[in-house]
């Protein structure tokens, strides 16, 4: 079964849950994720940490529908401009 980003999974080996929030692809056909657990620590968030893929049980899917990747917005130039012109000489003296 894949995960998918937004899933709650949890590692089989141990024990951590959380949301998925990344995953990589690695040469030799590895996938890792990444888990945000969602409980803190402390008072602070918990630290994400990375598992393989087959270790993952996903417990609920679509936890959190992913954000779709926009564009950043380009800076506008005001507009286009006429070419240069070149000014003429001045006449010689």
């Amino acid at each position: 079964m894949t995960v998918e980003l937004g899933d709650r999974v949890k590692d089989r080996i141990t024990g951590l849950a959380g949301i998925a929030v990344g995953k990589t692809d690695w040469l030799f056909g590895c996938r890792r994720i990444v888990i945000q657990p969602e409980e803190a620590k402390e008072g602070k968030p918990a630290e994400m940490f990375h598992a393989d893929e087959p270790q993952l049980v996903v417990v609920l899917r679509g936890v959190m529908a992913p954000e779709t990747v926009r564009a950043a917005p380009q800076p506008t130039t005001g507009g286009p401009r006429p070419p240069a012109e070149r000014r003429l000489d001045p006449p010689p003296r």
